[in-house]
């Protein structure tokens, strides 16, 4: 059944409980094993080059985004999911935001409201590090009509 102990998810190590209870406000940044049955008002990130599993019970939720390897939702995610390994989505699992895998599971009963978007690279699931040139680098004023090397001319109204 999907969500399970059965399904294979997991990995050997320390597991870290956000109880039904507790409220975290604040970015969680970890390895290993983090199960969410209360909320998180925050992003959750798992550390680089580290084995995590995240799993965001029924009655759970995450307002915020979530980057980790393997990731089981059966609760609510409010914000985008970066999985780049495996991602279920069980039952009850609900994510208000869009989706980016490399491997999707889908229970009957789940919902995405946002765009289900399959990535292989897995650079492409590292936070944007491009940085935009500046009207200098460019050689002017970006919103003026300019002549690119290969002679094609963009427009800018």
């Amino acid at each position: 059944m999907l969500g399970s102990k059965k399904s294979g998810f997991g990995i050997s190590g320390s597991t870290t409980l956000v109880s039904c209870d507790t409220v975290i406000v604040g970015d969680i940044h970890f390895s290993g094993n983090l199960d969410i049955e209360g909320l998180v008002q925050g992003n959750i990130i798992a550390l680089p080059d580290k084995e995590a599993f995240v799993r965001v019970v029924h009655g759970g939720r995450v307002e915020g985004e979530i980057r980790v390897p393997a990731v089981v939702i059966n609760g609510a995610v409010e914000g985008n999911v970066y999985s780049s390994k495996h991602l279920e989505l069980a039952t009850k699992g609900r994510v208000h935001g869009d989706v980016f895998y490399a491997l999707v599971e889908m229970a009957a009963g789940s919902e995405v409201n946002g765009a289900l978007k399959h990535i292989v690279e897995p650079e492409a699931f590292e936070p944007d590090t491009v940085k935009a040139k500046s009207p200098t680098q460019g050689g002017g004023d970006p919103l003026e009509s300019d002549a690119t090397e290969d002679g094609d001319e963009s427009i800018v109204d």
